[in-house]
C-alpha cells in the first residue's frame, strides 16, 4: 500500500478540485446559504492561504488550508476527507500538519469557524477539534455572531 504523503498544493489543481466540490456540496446541503463560509479554490488563492492536500499513492483523499490573519494568527479553512477515504484517522493527521505548519511559521493562535450544534452533520468536526485541545470563542473578524457557526481558538 503506497504511503500517505501531505504536500503544498495550488488549490485549483485539477486532481484537487473533486474534493474541494464536496466540500463546497456538503456546505451547501447542511449549512443556510448567509451561515456558509466555504472557501472555492479561487477565493483561497484570493486571501493568500496556504494550502495542503493529503495523498495516498497519487489519490487526493484529503485537504486542508491555513488563512493567515496577522502575525501570529491563522484560521483553519477547508478541513475535508473524501468520503471513500474516512474513518482512517486522516482528518486528525491533516489538522496535526495544519498545526505544525502554524508552529513552524510563528503562529500563537489558531481559530477556526465550523457548524454549530444546530447543524448535526458538523457533530464529527467539532468533536475532532475539541480532542485537538480547540476551545470555543466568541467570533473573529470577519465573521459575527450566527447560531449556525461554532468558533473555536487553540493556542500553540
Amino acid at each position: 500500500m503506497p504511503p500517505l504523503t501531505i504536500r503544498a498544493q495550488d488549490p485549483a489543481t485539477p486532481a484537487i478540485r473533486p474534493i474541494i466540490a464536496a466540500h463546497l456540496a456538503h456546505s451547501a446541503a447542511v449549512t443556510p446559504v448567509e451561515s456558509s463560509h466555504a472557501m472555492t479554490p479561487e477565493a483561497l488563492r484570493d486571501t493568500g492561504a496556504s494550502f495542503w492536500a493529503m495523498f495516498d499513492g497519487e489519490d487526493p483523499v484529503a485537504i486542508g488550508a491555513l488563512k493567515w490573519l496577522g502575525a501570529d494568527r491563522a484560521e483553519v479553512k477547508s478541513m475535508h476527507v473524501a468520503a471513500q477515504a474516512r474513518g482512517r484517522g486522516l482528518a486528525q493527521r491533516m489538522l496535526d500538519h495544519l498545526v505544525a505548519e502554524a508552529r513552524a511559521k510563528g503562529i500563537r493562535v489558531l481559530l477556526l469557524e465550523t457548524g454549530s450544534d444546530a447543524i448535526p452533520a458538523f457533530d464529527p468536526a467539532r468533536r475532532l477539534y475539541e480532542r485537538a485541545g480547540f476551545s470555543y470563542c466568541p467570533p473573529f473578524a470577519p465573521y459575527v455572531d450566527d447560531p449556525m457557526s461554532a468558533f473555536m481558538m487553540r493556542e500553540l
